[in-house]
């Protein structure tokens, strides 16, 4: 194969309000399918999360010593590109906090 890379693919079937129950049930079990209604507002979380599944994403929320975290920016991780680890997190956020003696699990 050489240089190919394959990826998972996630196909989104949009419009479902616009067809029968028996067209979008045929269609939600196709696999790596999700049928959604972005006019009605129909299974857009589960779409988003189907997302973050496929492309393997996770979130870290930092927070300071004796503080409350920071649900407002957390860092995001994929295991894809660099690993899910402390120190791709650390790394990620500042160089400095990459050295060990300054973390905390």
């Amino acid at each position: 194969m050489g240089n190919r890379k394959y990826i998972r693919c996630l196909y989104v079937y949009n419009k479902i309000d616009m067809v029968t129950v028996e067209e979008v049930d045929k269609l939600a079990r196709l696999p790596n399918s999700v049928v959604i209604s972005v006019h009605a507002g129909l299974n857009l979380d589960y779409m988003l999360a189907k997302m973050w599944e496929y492309m393997g994403l996770v979130r870290v929320y930092t927070k300071r010593k004796g503080a409350a975290p920071d649900f407002e920016g957390p860092v995001v991780l994929s295991g894809q590109r660099d690993g899910i680890t402390v120190d791709t997190c650390t790394s990620g956020i500042s160089k400095v906090l990459s050295h060990k003696k300054w973390t905390a699990v």
